[in-house]
């Protein structure tokens, strides 16, 4: 019985599931398990730049993850995998890439391939998501004449990256003489910010406009980045366009609701079709839940897979994580999946049926940061209260997605709502590049979870 790799499994699925996904192609994805013994968790990272990125940003992270799966006492560190890894100082030192190099440096954290798991074949189309579902098929059977430029907006973990992935393996199968390029926003920037450094922006240009299929993932991302790179990211579209190139993209709000994006791309996007992925119902929960278990080969009964979805409503991750979890704890107990295993172990779900609201919310993160409630409502500008009212707006837009910012602006003493969107973005990316804000996040969200307030 493989243990440690049954461990290391459900960790990586917990991590994938609660942190964005910037963060998990940008620090997580290459980590590897060296060793687990007497709870003691060795992480490898492939190079020594990963290795100081994760030490860095993300250990706490990985660290309060690995408590919730494995207990308190487990103690988590990190080291090469890999014997022969280039040094920070030996990077530093190779000299720049002449203007008309041949090859470009790829970033380090691309993935060097589309996920094959991620398959329409593996996609559960339910109510929530057909139409994205339907479009996404249409546009990886007809690249470039369906709908172009395609934008699948929606919250976190619903399945945008799976529908991304899907296309480009579908393309990559059926039209095996097209190039197909998946690239995450932040990647992208990398990308950018490297071909600025060495002097090969052409090479850049090349790498990107030469694709028939342009994939690229969470593109809120490049609200907070400055005018030079929107400037590069409009002229890639509009070559792949003109050329007939397909283009898809995925967000998680609508184009109209991203404030930081050049008006003339923002209109482009709005010209193809622009569809959105809601949180999957109940039914689609428990046939997404089925569906990973069958693929894996795990056995998991009715009543476990109903008393998942219950508490599991608006993270797709999440709920495939939580069989992956808890066939780990079967495993390592010897014992086959029950209701009983599962109320014992998956103790971090969500409680069933949680009503909040926005009321709730305030409470929560209040009492969190030591403050009063009409300090965060209010206007006073001190460091901490800003931070817990942004959180504040933060949490009631991604947990109460009926809530427009025009409607959250009224709850913070009438604000405009150019305001919260601000607020918004600064908690978004905070929570991509600050491991401790991560992590408070996800405290106030398990805490919020647990709230069954009218």
């Amino acid at each position: 019985m493989q243990s440690s790799e049954e461990i290391w499994s459900a960790l990586r699925d917990s991590l994938r599931g609660n942190a964005s996904e910037s963060v998990w192609s940008a620090g997580l994805s290459t980590l590897r398990l060296v060793d687990y013994h007497d709870d003691q968790l060795i992480i490898g990272a492939p190079n020594q730049i990963q290795l100081q990125r994760v030490q860095q940003r993300y250990l706490p992270f990985i660290t309060e993850q690995a408590k919730q799966l494995m207990g308190s006492q487990v103690q988590v560190s990190l080291t090469l995998s890999d014997a022969t890894v280039t040094t920070v100082s030996e990077i530093v030192e190779e000299p720049a890439l002449e203007v008309d190099a041949v090859s470009f440096v790829a970033s380090v954290d691309r993935p060097a391939r589309l996920d094959p798991r991620m398959t329409f074949d593996s996609f559960v189309p339910g109510s929530s998501n057909r139409l994205a579902f339907a479009a996404a098929q249409s546009v990886a059977e007809t690249p470039g004449r369906a709908y172009n430029p395609l934008m699948i907006y929606g919250n976190s973990g619903l399945g945008k990256t799976h529908l991304l992935h899907a296309i480009g393996n579908y393309v990559q199968e059926n039209y095996p003489g097209r190039k197909v390029l998946y690239v995450s926003t932040e990647t992208f920037l990398n990308d950018f910010i490297r071909a600025i450094q060495t002097r090969t922006q052409l090479a850049l240009h090349e790498r990107y406009r030469e694709n028939d299929v342009l994939l690229i993932d969470d593109i809120q991302f490049m609200e907070t980045r400055g005018e030079t790179f929107h400037e590069e990211i409009f002229h890639t579209y509009n070559a792949l366009h003109g050329d007939g190139k397909q283009i898809v993209l995925t967000s998680d709000r609508s184009p109209r609701d991203l404030a930081g994006l050049q008006d003339r791309f923002r209109s482009r996007l709005l010209q193809g079709l622009v569809t959105e992925i809601d949180q999957p119902d109940l039914e689609t929960r428990i046939a997404i839940l089925r569906s990973k278990a069958e693929r894996e080969g795990i056995d998991l009964p009715s009543d476990v897979a109903e008393w998942i979805a219950h508490r599991v409503r608006d993270n797709i991750r999440e709920l495939e994580g939580s069989i992956t979890m808890l066939r780990a704890f079967a495993n390592l107990r010897q014992e086959p999946i029950s209701l009983e295993l599962a109320k014992a172990h998956l103790t971090n779900l969500g409680q069933e049926q949680v009503i909040l609201k926005p009321e709730t919310i305030l409470a929560v993160v209040s009492e969190f940061y030591g403050l009063s409630v009409e300090d965060v409502r209010g206007a006073k500008r001190l460091r901490p209260l800003v931070h817990a009212r942004h959180v504040a707006m933060y949490l009631i837009r991604d947990l109460l997605t009926n809530y427009s910012y025009p409607m959250i602006a009224r709850i913070f003493d009438g604000r405009n709502h150019t305001t919260v969107i601000s607020g918004v973005e600064k908690i978004r990316e905070q929570i991509a590049l600050n491991a401790e804000t991560l992590s408070q996040i996800n405290q106030l969200k398990r805490r919020l979870q647990g709230e069954n307030r009218e």
